[in-house]
């Protein structure tokens, strides 16, 4: 029998050292050793707008500050949030969520199951304050411009133990930048937030969420019983 179609889109998200590249990983040699056809695509090396300007730019601009001849340094990009930056930065955010529309379009006509986002539009809108009644339009704006995944994933993770895993900015700033990502459920109600715990537990829990996922989807489109009993194999 032809397999049956999912295309799903799959996104991650979540703080410097959340273990998202380790799980994206996982889940695609899950899916695909299940019969599944799955791409993945890496959003600044696959859909930001002048990836490689801005991080010249940025490194320009906002050199690492060093701490001590025994500790790494310490980046400064998504932690300094200076008014032009943002301006700047939201003009860019429009015109990645745009293109990567059109990478998410030409992605899907290749006949995938599943595509996995490395980071999606949501690691970006992180940086804006959503305090004002503005800054709350626009994100909502950003939002519709780049397409919608049928199952958003945040990868929770311990400020604490991601900065030992990843020790890039310094760790207040990942206090925050975990409540940021918190925050956005607000935005986007079905954000399926995974917490924190042993990677394979982790792992597991990620694979069971797509999967029960996969399984309603089939329910609702009446077919592919060959493909249910193949997803429910155990893990």
């Amino acid at each position: 029998m032809k397999p049956v179609r999912m295309e799903t889109l799959i996104s991650f998200s979540g703080i410097d050292g959340a273990g998202k590249s380790t799980q994206i990983a996982s889940l695609r040699d899950s899916l695909s050793s299940r019969g599944w056809k799955v791409a993945q695509i890496a959003f600044w090396d696959d859909a930001a707008v002048f990836a490689r300007f801005r991080a010249g730019v940025t490194l320009r601009v906002l050199p690492t500050q060093p701490k001590s001849a025994e500790e790494p340094p310490l980046r400064r990009d998504k932690n300094v949030s200076a008014w032009y930056l943002t301006l700047i930065r939201s003009v860019f955010y429009a015109l990645d969520a745009l293109r990567l529309r059109a990478v998410v379009a030409r992605t899907a006509k290749s006949g995938t199951d599943f595509i996995i986002l490395d980071r999606w539009t949501y690691d970006q809108l992180v940086h804006i304050k959503s305090r004002t009644r503005f800054a709350r339009a626009y994100i909502r704006i950003v939002f519709a411009l780049a397409p919608s995944p049928d199952l958003p994933l945040l990868l929770d993770a311990s400020p604490d133990d991601a900065f030992r895993r990843k020790p890039e900015y310094p760790l207040a700033f990942l206090h925050e930048y975990r409540q940021a990502f918190l925050a956005l459920k607000e935005f986007v109600p079905k954000l399926q937030i995974i917490s924190h715990g042993p990677i394979d537990e982790v792992r597991h829990r990620i694979l069971a969420t797509v999967l029960s996922n996969s399984c309603e989807n089939l329910a609702k489109s009446g077919v592919g019983e060959p493909r249910t009993k193949l997803i429910s194999n155990s893990p």
